[in-house]
């Protein structure tokens, strides 16, 4: 069976590191936002080119603290709409009602299954103060246009990157996390920088969002026991940052396998029942996913099951069309409901062997 993700596989080559930073953590006796955090911390935000990163508890929370912050600095206030794709996972949208913010979800482009800046400024009322940029399976959304609009409008633009660490806008040498006014981004196990347990991080240049930020993980304390704001217990661990400090030097080249990967998946499968996603050889995309899309999802799914590979829905269920989302159940969004019918991911990490590459790419040749 090739395994759609092998995280034993993955992780393999840093037990030893892993097993030292753990000695080193328990060592130090200090367990909650020491040094390996201090640490990854400023070795995130220097990866990501930004003057901020502060370590939180998982991506989700990263999201719903940004917004929170930007209240508590008087940039947004509750009830204001944040544009967000349609096309999305549903913490997206969670981030934003957590925040007591108003989701307006817009349409992705077909191609690249990210949110369509053409749809965007129809959807700009009085009430709507950012955008919400998701960078879906690991390809960059539209950043430029996406900034243009903002200025054009006066919004705020924030980066959903918790699948894109270290895409890159070519000519601009900028990676994810510095393409906005702030970033969130998530380190759960499975995500191309991952650690072995939550972990998530927001990414700025704003020294005030930072530090609010910073106080509000905190319970909202700066300095302990004074507390200056209404906030929650969400902070990066000390011994995942130690973890994540050990794989972080390696995501590029491991980025760079995944692109390796896709290249080949994308020049080499060749049936017509299958749609493969779109890419332009640039850096702007890190292949956190690979997600094909069939007109009979089901017979796919079980072909492969039955040649021993295994697959993931990356998503079954659109978000506005989710019990938990009652309230936008009405709404229609046609080339997001597709996408959802549709798609189908195909295992890709720097670990699969080109065997096995090649076996899926037979496979899916004969189908």
């Amino acid at each position: 069976m090739i395994s759609f993700l092998d995280l034993h596989k993955i992780n393999k080559p840093y037990e030893k590191a892993f097993q030292e930073k753990l000695q080193n953590v328990m060592d130090s006796g200090w367990y909650i936002l020491g040094n390996e955090v201090k640490t990854f911390e400023q070795n995130f935000a220097n990866y990501c080119g930004t003057t901020h990163c502060i370590g939180v508890g998982n991506g989700l929370d990263a999201l719903v603290l940004i917004f929170k912050a930007y209240i508590q600095l008087g940039k947004l206030q509750k009830g204001d709409e944040v544009i967000l794709p349609a096309n999305t996972y549903i913490a997206s949208i969670l981030s934003v009602l957590q925040a007591d913010l108003i989701p307006v979800l817009v349409e992705p482009k077909e191609e690249t299954y990210n949110i369509n800046p053409d749809l965007i400024q129809e959807k700009v009322t009085s009430k709507t103060k950012a955008i919400l940029a998701v960078h879906l399976y690991g390809q960059l959304a539209e950043m430029d246009l996406i900034n243009q609009i903002a200025t054009q409008n006066n919004l705020l633009v924030i980066e959903d990157a918790a699948q894109a660490h270290g895409a890159e806008m070519n000519y601009k040498f900028r990676k994810t996390g510095n393409l906005s006014n702030a970033a969130a981004f998530s380190f759960y196990p499975g995500k191309n920088l991952g650690a072995l347990g939550d972990g998530g991080a927001v990414t700025t240049n704003d020294d005030e969002l930072a530090k609010t930020i910073k106080s509000l993980r905190n319970y909202g304390s700066e300095t302990k026991y004074y507390n200056d704001f209404i906030g929650v217990n969400s902070r990066l661990d000390e011994v995942q940052a130690a973890f994540l400090n050990v794989k972080l030097p390696h995501l590029d080249s491991d980025n760079e396998k995944r692109r390796s990967i896709a290249k080949r998946y994308i020049s080499e499968i060749k049936n017509p029942k299958i749609t493969l996603p779109f890419y332009n050889n640039s850096l702007n995309h890190v292949f956190h996913l690979f997600v094909i899309r069939t007109k009979n999802r089901s017979a796919l799914e079980n072909y492969l099951k039955e040649n021993k590979i295994e697959t993931l829905i990356h998503y079954p269920i659109a978000p506005h069309k989710q019990k938990a989302l009652s309230f936008l159940n009405h709404l229609s969004f046609p080339i997001t409901e597709q996408i959802h019918n549709e798609v189908l991911s195909l295992p890709i990490s720097p670990e699969i062997t080109n065997e096995e590459v090649d076996f899926v790419i037979n496979v899916l040749n004969r189908y």
